[in-house]
């Protein structure tokens, strides 16, 4: 479906040149501010500045046990030191300030546009400051909780951190305010695809409520009833909307053919385009990360991945050692296929075919399938989207929230959530008596089907993060697949394990130091700057 994409959310910041801290202020050319906020078009384009910091494709998932780059980074194996600067830090808090101008400066135009619509983008700017908290408190914990535009001398900008209970609570009502006020995505329609409904923000909140909720349980510190009740609140209020379902081919959620409002599973995506002529901007993922190996899926992520008959490669009688590369696949999730290129696979112009040997490359023989589009690799200039929530992480989400918060899940419960997901890949129900009779743990095959699910998407880290379990998996070897040597060839030298498994990492040079890498450090030149701010412990 062709989408109108008139509301170009780069507009503003291109047109006025804004950078980020400066958003209440236009160029001398440009209206003035004080006569700016007078029109539903002023607030909206001022919102849609807002949109440009949605994430890009990027390569995160190296930070994880279930991806590789070409290199180790500084995240995996533990040699980073507290930075000077960081956009990490910085780009949260222009985004929270671009926030607090809209939601201080919108009802301006109240008199004029009327007051549901100045509640409208009010709540799309409380979403994204609650999203801007969120990526901070996720990574820095406590940090100063600012809620109004600050002038170069406020005394605010000295003052200390607040809480994560305080984030958090902020961060829920800033969510809870955008639910009830922002259209849902029927009523945006094709006109408005792409802005925030009330969907996304109860979605949202689910995520962050699952993340705090799971975090202080494993951690041991503050309510985490409180937040996986919320939790199961917002997951269920989405369920219970009908505004979303299943896209019903997992690879082509990740195509065009998973584009615009005809594909209900997408609730938040980062916009790109639907052609080279009708586009909000471009990206090169699959040519420059995926192509060229900037990030490869491990042996750790390939046996994740089930049997057809719901079972583990470990207790499966299905499973069978495989002779070749192809035999890995074989009577796997399916979603094992569409997430990683498998012999055969249409690859890109040059190598039309995927044939495996480019260990060059693709260090662990492995290569993500997950968004690769041959007319993509051509043009270097792809405009799929990349999706940010989707429902399927709602229905993982319930389930994990839901057993964490009473110690136990209902069949029921799991042919609400994951089961639909295991559908989707043809896998066998999970229910209580397959976990029974398996000897096998509910909490880690919930946590499986997230993991397979939303592979590649970004969220591994973090889930290691939050269940206290880094330490345990990150400090693991990276492996690649079983050595096949008459298909991967003599080309580039490789590592092998005994078991003649490709050796990607030693544990030696993995390192994950539990008493300060569960948060990152605070940028030295922000401590500097505020004195009242804490480095985190360890750094």
């Amino acid at each position: 479906m062709k989408r109108n994409l008139k509301y170009l959310f780069f507009a503003i910041a291109l047109t006025a040149g804004l950078p980020a801290c400066e958003v209440d202020r236009l160029p001398e050319t440009a209206i003035s501010d004080e006569t700016f906020w007078n029109s539903e078009s002023d607030i909206k384009q001022a919102c849609n500045y807002l949109y440009t910091f949605l994430p890009a494709f990027n390569n995160d998932d190296v930070w994880s046990d279930d991806a590789f780059g070409l290199a180790s980074n500084g995240i995996s194996d533990g040699s980073r030191q507290a930075p000077a600067t960081a956009g990490d830090f910085n780009t949260p808090y222009q985004l929270i300030r671009a926030a607090n101008n809209i939601i201080e400066k919108a009802p301006r135009a109240q008199a004029a546009v009327g007051t549901a619509v100045i509640d409208r983008y009010v709540a799309e700017a409380r979403f994204f400051r609650a999203w801007g908290y969120y990526l901070l408190v996720q990574k820095y914990g406590s940090v100063p909780l600012i809620l109004k535009t600050l002038a170069d001398n406020a005394p605010e900008l000295q003052a200390p951190a607040s809480s994560r209970a305080e984030i958090f609570e902020q961060l829920y009502q800033d969510l809870d305010f955008a639910a009830s006020k922002l259209p849902t995505p029927t009523a945006l329609g094709n006109a408005d695809y792409g802005r925030i409904s009330n969907t996304a923000a109860l979605a949202f909140k689910a995520r962050a409520a699952l993340f705090e909720g799971t975090r202080s349980k494993f951690h041991n510190y503050g309510e985490p009833n409180k937040h996986l009740t919320l939790a199961v609140n917002a997951a269920q209020a989405v369920i219970d909307s009908k505004q979303h379902d299943l896209f019903g081919n997992y690879f082509n959620l990740f195509q065009m053919a998973g584009e615009g409002r005809q594909n209900r599973e997408n609730i938040l995506v980062r916009q790109y385009g639907v052609s080279a002529s009708d586009r909000v901007s471009t990206h090169s993922y699959y040519r420059s990360s995926l192509e060229n190996g900037n990030k490869n899926p491990t042996k750790s992520l390939a046996d994740s991945y089930l049997m057809k008959d719901g079972l583990p490669i470990t207790k499966s009688p299905l499973y069978t050692t495989p002779t070749t590369t192809l035999e890995v696949f074989k009577d796997r999730d399916t979603r094992m296929s569409d997430t990683f290129m498998k012999r055969g696979d249409p690859m890109m112009t040059t190598k039309p075919i995927f044939d495996v040997a480019n260990l060059v490359f693709n260090k662990t023989g492995f290569m993500f399938r997950k968004f690769a589009n041959i007319d993509d690799w051509n043009t270097q200039a792809s405009t799929i989207d990349r999706p940010l929530i989707r429902y399927a992480e709602v229905l993982v989400t319930l389930a994990e929230a839901k057993y964490e918060l009473n110690g136990s899940i209902s069949d029921a419960d799991l042919d609400l959530t994951v089961n639909r997901t295991r559908a989707r890949g043809g896998v066998a129900k999970l229910t209580n008596a397959l976990v029974t009779a398996n000897d096998l743990s509910m909490r880690d095959e919930i946590r499986r089907e997230r993991r397979v699910e939303l592979a590649q998407e970004g969220f591994r880290y973090w889930d290691l993060i939050r269940w206290k379990t880094a330490e345990i998996e990150l400090p693991k070897p990276v492996l690649g697949n079983y050595y096949f040597k008459t298909e991967f060839g003599t080309a580039a030298a490789v590592n092998l394990t005994p078991e003649n498994y490709i050796l990607v990492q030693a544990p030696s040079f993995r390192k994950f130091n539990p008493a300060k890498d569960y948060l990152w450090p605070l940028p030295i030149n922000e401590i500097a700057l505020n004195q009242s701010l804490k480095q985190n412990p360890g750094w």
